[in-house]
């Protein structure tokens, strides 16, 4: 269907005013879901009017941009910031009005011919920003046109002006010299290629939450470049065991070129809701919006999204929308204690980071696990990628099979180089998820004499631990258990009768040695002739009680006649209610 027909139908069958607004538990931010889309009538006359306006041309990131802003998903904004509306929020994250809006929404075209076009325009012109194709996207009229630093900006949005940083890179790589300033009216929606089908936007969400399903609250979790893993699992069904039901909202717009694929991502998420999450409470689809890397500011944009899409609640885990280590681990959190939760009017749930403990058998975080890292499986989003290029999919612990085996098809780049090694070194990669390994031999194992150097590892240290944990994980739990029954069961129908019987077996055998060395001790001379070929009695002793220390060391067999005292009571059952 083409998007202006699907546009169409939409504006049709959902009209959303403010007295239904009313009604609902959450309000779009500023207390408005914008609506720039032209339709009918108004948007026959912009396509009439677009034929002879000055003309812009603009990519398909700005081209989504605009979407975004006509359909209300940045709301309260209806177009792009003037100067002072963009320095406000540049510098205090903060709107002139005082509303929380920590990205200044600005628009900055770059080209030959864009740039001759500014420079013939003022206030309160109006311009048509075209695609590729010369379709028009958009009507803008301008009322505030200037010029800004990309120092600044790249300053206070990402905290470096560092060229390697992806998001600060495009600024300097896809930013002109001259902002536009004014509120805009779609005329054409851009088509969203294998998401088309899938997209919604804000109406939609609004009507779905709170007229078909009824629900009361809706938990929003953003994701970026990775396949789902059991530590956006374990923060999911945490908040879905409070809200009615969670939004998965994938970005499939991407500006790192190090990630897994969308349509692979999409599939991977998918296939981990179908099996393991209630359908009925469950929502997937995709939103185009650049990931910037702008680490907290990021975090507080995607959590005002969530908003305008109609949910009451949004998860933060570590390092959200971290890259290298510009960002402290938990910054994106306390960035939110700059703002009052009535102004920002979504709630927010922060998760410490999400490992998997072998011994607890589940995944769990600092908070509530009581082990250390010779039993932990450390979960990173960019070090499953590793793995998966390292041909392995990421162990069950920490992703689903399902996820990893749609996962390993679209990672990108793929594979490991010449050299045999990947973005990340083997031992950075084992440093992060598998420290237990530079410690221990093996999860849970014993303490390495001399820890490892991560700058000696290869992908075969890699292998080893792959097997390790196939083999081990799973055991280190469960064969605890079996020997606190082995100890505790009074019943022991579920004992191995052969584990008892080698127990037995053992003790038999051992205190036969015992005997032999009485027997021996009893005989031995003070002094032995050849100390190589004959014991003195004294060495003979030695070995004796050695013996009968590994008698008392060895563990009883426990027969169903060895637990009977344990069982008794002081009154019949009648007489226990």
């Amino acid at each position: 269907m083409p998007s202006e027909e699907r546009g169409a139908m939409v504006e049709q069958a959902l009209v959303l005013d403010q007295e239904k607004f009313a009604t609902y538990p959450q309000q779009p931010h500023g207390g408005k879901l914008v609506d720039r889309v032209a339709t009918g009538e108004e948007r026959q006359q912009g396509l009439k009017r677009a034929q002879t306006l000055p003309k812009i041309m603009v990519d398909l990131e700005a081209a989504i941009t605009l979407e975004l802003i006509a359909t209300g998903v940045l709301s309260p904004h209806e177009g792009f910031m003037n100067q002072q509306e963009y320095l406000s929020c540049l510098e205090t994250g903060r709107m002139t009005n005082g509303l929380p809006w920590p990205v200044p929404l600005s628009f900055a075209p770059i080209g030959t011919r864009n740039v001759e076009t500014i420079d013939s325009l003022s206030v309160g012109d109006e311009v048509v920003l075209v695609d590729e194709d010369h379709k028009p996207i958009a009507l803008l009229q301008l009322d505030d046109i200037f010029s800004y630093d990309r120092d600044h900006r790249a300053q206070h949005i990402f905290g470096t002006t560092d060229r390697k940083h992806p998001g600060v890179d495009a600024i300097y790589r896809r930013m002109g010299d001259t902002a536009l300033a004014g509120k805009i009216t779609l005329l054409n929606r851009p088509d969203w290629g294998p998401f088309e089908g899938m997209r919604m936007e804000p109406k939609e969400t609004w009507q779905l939450f709170y007229e078909e399903k009824k629900y009361t609250s809706v938990a929003g979790f953003v994701t970026g470049a990775n396949p789902m893993h059991r530590g956006h699992e374990y923060m999911q069904k945490n908040l879905l065991e409070e809200v009615d039901a969670l939004l998965l909202l994938p970005l499939v717009e991407m500006a790192k070129r190090e990630y897994t694929r969308h349509e692979f991502r999409m599939l991977a998420y998918r296939s981990v809701l179908d099996e393991y999450y209630p359908p009925e409470r469950s929502i997937m689809f995709p939103l185009r919006v650049t990931y910037v890397f702008a680490g907290p500011r990021e975090a507080v944009l995607h959590a005002l999204i969530l908003k305008n899409l109609g949910c009451t609640h949004k998860i933060v885990g570590r390092d959200y929308a971290g890259v290298g280590d510009y960002y402290e681990l938990y910054e994106s959190q306390s960035i939110f204690d700059e703002f009052t939760p009535e102004e920002l009017g979504i709630d927010i749930r922060f998760f410490n980071e999400v490992f998997y403990c072998v011994r607890c058998a589940q995944p769990t975080t600092l908070k509530t696990c009581a082990h250390d890292d010779s039993t932990r499986i450390y979960i990173s989003g960019s070090g499953i990628r590793e793995l998966l290029r390292h041909g392995f999919i990421p162990p069950e612990e920490i992703a689903r099979p399902e996820s990893g085996r749609i996962g390993i098809q679209g990672v990108q780049p793929k594979g490991l180089n010449e050299e045999g090694e990947s973005v990340k070194s083997a031992g950075k990669l084992i440093q992060t998820m598998f420290p237990y390994y530079l410690t221990h031999i093996g999860i849970g194992g014993r303490k390495r004499e001399k820890p490892l150097d991560p700058q000696d590892l290869t992908k075969d240290d890699i292998e080893i631990i792959m097997l390790d944990i196939q083999n081990n994980a799973g055991l280190i739990y469960k064969q605890t258990a079996q020997e606190y029954a082995r100890a505790a069961d009074i019943n022991r129908a579920r004992q191995p009768a052969w584990v008892d019987k080698a127990h037995e077996d053992v003790r038999t055998e051992q205190e036969r040695v015992i005997r032999t060395l009485e027997e021996k001790v009893a005989n031995a001379s003070e002094n032995a002739s050849d100390e190589f070929m004959y014991q003195s009695r004294a060495e003979a002793q030695k070995e004796l009680d050695v013996a009968r220390k590994i008698l008392a060391e060895t563990g009883e067999p426990i027969t169903e006649e060895d637990t009977a005292d344990r069982v008794w009571n002081i009154a019949p059952y009648e007489n226990y209610y």
